[in-house]
């Protein structure tokens, strides 16, 4: 299993969830595709997270990755949008488990340290950062950035022994 992998990167949002796909062939790294799965902000919630579990679902049937990478929720200072982005995550590790992807998940500092190199960086300097590391990608949105940078950080982490099993098996 060492050879060529498809590895999503996503950042969940009720707005706006980000998702990126990039190809990990050893220790080389190549930008794919990424993109936004949004919800109509008028919507109930129950619809609205009806419509990120649909537009993800069909994001990874199109793309097939290898393996999900998704990024851990930091807790909010409002209890209720914390609850929410809960509830997005909830959905958003279920759409590539209902597939039988396999999902790995990452705290937002160790995320910023694979790929800027320190736990703390805001918005822009990790887009900057994806576009160095990933040549050809352009992601306009910080959402599409995050994304792939979870993507960049299971490339460096989660491809270990225990990560390449978890794939294996898959494959079986």
């Amino acid at each position: 299993m060492a050879g060529r992998l498809l590895l999503m990167g996503l950042d969940p949002g009720l707005r706006r969830t980000g998702w990126g796909l990039i190809a990990a062939e050893g220790n080389r790294l190549g930008h794919l595709g990424h993109g936004l799965v949004t919800s109509d902000a008028d919507a109930p919630l129950a619809e609205r997270l009806r419509q990120i579990y649909d537009g993800l679902s069909a994001v990874l049937a199109a793309r097939r990755p290898d393996a999900v990478a998704v990024e851990e929720s930091f807790v909010n200072k409002n209890p209720a949008s914390t609850l929410k982005l809960g509830q997005v995550r909830g959905v958003v590790l279920l759409a590539p488990a209902v597939l039988g992807i396999p999902v790995w998940e990452y705290a937002p500092n160790q995320v910023k340290k694979a790929v800027i190199g320190a736990g703390h960086a805001d918005k822009t300097r990790i887009q900057a950062m994806v576009a160095r590391l990933l040549p050809g990608a352009a992601p306009d949105s910080a959402d599409a950035a995050d994304a792939l940078a979870v993507a960049i950080c299971h490339a460096h982490y989660g491809r270990g022994p225990l990560g390449l099993a978890r794939l294996a098996e898959r494959a079986a």
